[in-house]
């Protein structure tokens, strides 16, 4: 739905002018307006993320510990597909909230089942990392996607233009969630490497059932509010980096081991995240999603790589402070490495998600690939710079690559043609 309807139980206050929520026990789930004003994320939104700080959290220190003691290789598929988990349980969340958050009782009480979910899964993720054992992320998942179909099924029954594609996603979401139990009944004895085939399978038929269940008609998600979202889930990335690495210099600084080198790795860490959050933000994503409607599967699904990247950062920074005092069985070199793959995967990844939405993008194309090449040569200068020097090298290119995009002057937003085939144009 178009038109200019805002939900019912939203009143204005006409003295200040500011948008309320009154509290209305049953709504009528509609799809909400794609124009509607002063679209925002919503205290139960906020909330609902917070439940997927105790997931972040726990994958992120376990890649540390695989990262500390050189077992990357192993670890790199359980850290990707566990992330895949949490990841894509807040996305579906957040979609289908951007199109038919009604926010009254059921839609809570639904959403607060999703948020129990999101927490047993949160507790299944060391099982699942360390042992394959995935029976707490599947119960996890289940309950979710169990609540998520049943606010699919109650859009198809009260949203009668959206129905044939509600009910797409509630057949759809069924149908794979069955076939991630079947994994878990059945094939949970597989040897490690079919476990992988058969899981990076599933995420395919995940990632399909949007394509299928919107054949037709595309559900009236929010281009302010879904990249609001976005940018909310990255602050929450960069927070749980900032985290681990306060939590590993707690560690040094109790051990009593802090040294220049130590000093330089925490303030360099620091200036690399805020860099980061800076690059980020260079990017005015919802400009793009409102020209271009049809590209956001697109955009959507490829910041798994961002945020996975994002995620991996913090548990690099970890293990690099920690490295201050202790002696690790990894090399250096790793260590930087840790650090500056998830860098260059940022960096190309914002360059390819954007493109398609901006046109010529805010950061030029070749200082995004240029920065990425950097600091993935950076690393192998570790043995003789020290970790230190490569982590603020690293920290030194982010500022460059900002640097430069704040200097470059190209053709305003504005300016860039809308696609001809985008139904929005």
């Amino acid at each position: 739905m178009s038109g200019g309807r805002v939900s019912e139980g939203v009143t204005r206050d006409t003295g200040t002018g500011i948008r309320r929520r009154s509290i209305v026990p049953v709504l009528r789930m509609r799809g909400r307006s794609i124009h509607e004003e002063g679209r925002v994320s919503t205290p139960l939104e906020l909330l609902f993320d917070l439940t997927f700080v105790v997931a972040v959290a726990s994958i992120v220190a376990q890649l540390a510990h695989a990262v500390a003691e050189d077992h990357i290789s192993t670890a790199l598929p359980n850290f990707l597909m566990v992330f895949f988990a949490i990841w894509l349980a807040w996305l579906n969340f957040t979609w289908f909230a951007s199109a038919y958050d009604t926010d009254d009782v059921p839609y809570r009480l639904l959403t607060m089942l999703q948020m129990g979910g999101v927490l047993v899964l949160a507790a299944g993720v060391p099982g699942a990392f360390n042992d394959e054992d995935w029976r707490l992320v599947t119960l996890g998942y289940f309950i979710m996607r169990l609540a998520l179909v049943g606010q699919w099924l109650r859009a198809a029954v009260q949203d009668e233009p959206g129905r044939r594609t509600a009910l797409g996603y509630a057949v759809g979401i069924s149908i794979v969630q069955a076939l991630w139990i079947f994994r878990l009944l059945v094939l949970n004895d597989m040897p490690f490497p079919a476990q992988v085939a058969v899981f990076a399978l599933l995420a395919l038929c995940e990632l399909a059932v949007p394509l299928i269940a919107e054949r037709k008609r595309r559900i009236t998600w929010h281009p302010h509010h879904v990249a609001e979202r976005y940018s909310l889930f990255t602050i929450i990335l960069l927070g749980e980096s900032v985290a681990a690495s306060s939590s590993a210099v707690q560690g040094v600084l109790s051990a009593g081991a802090a040294t220049g080198e130590f000093v330089l790795i925490a303030a360099s860490g620091l200036a690399l995240l805020f860099g980061l959050w800076w690059v980020y933000f260079l990017e005015p994503a919802h400009e793009g999603l409102e020209r271009h409607r049809s590209r956001s599967y697109f955009w959507g699904y490829g910041h798994y790589l961002v945020f996975a990247a994002l995620a991996a950062l913090g548990a690099g920074l970890e293990v690099a402070v920690e490295s201050i005092g202790h002696e690790l069985e990894v090399p250096s070199t790793v260590v930087g490495y840790a650090i500056g793959i998830p860098v260059a995967v940022f960096f190309v990844m914002m360059w390819v998600l954007y493109r398609p939405l901006t046109g010529p993008t805010v950061i030029p194309p070749a200082v995004s690939l240029g920065a990425a090449v950097a600091v993935l040569l950076l690393p192998l200068a570790a043995p003789v710079i020290s970790l230190g020097a490569v982590v603020l090298l690293i920290a030194v290119v982010v500022a460059a690559v900002i640097g430069v995009t704040v200097l470059y002057r190209r053709e305003p937003l504005s300016s860039v043609p809308p696609s001809p085939a985008d139904p929005s144009a």
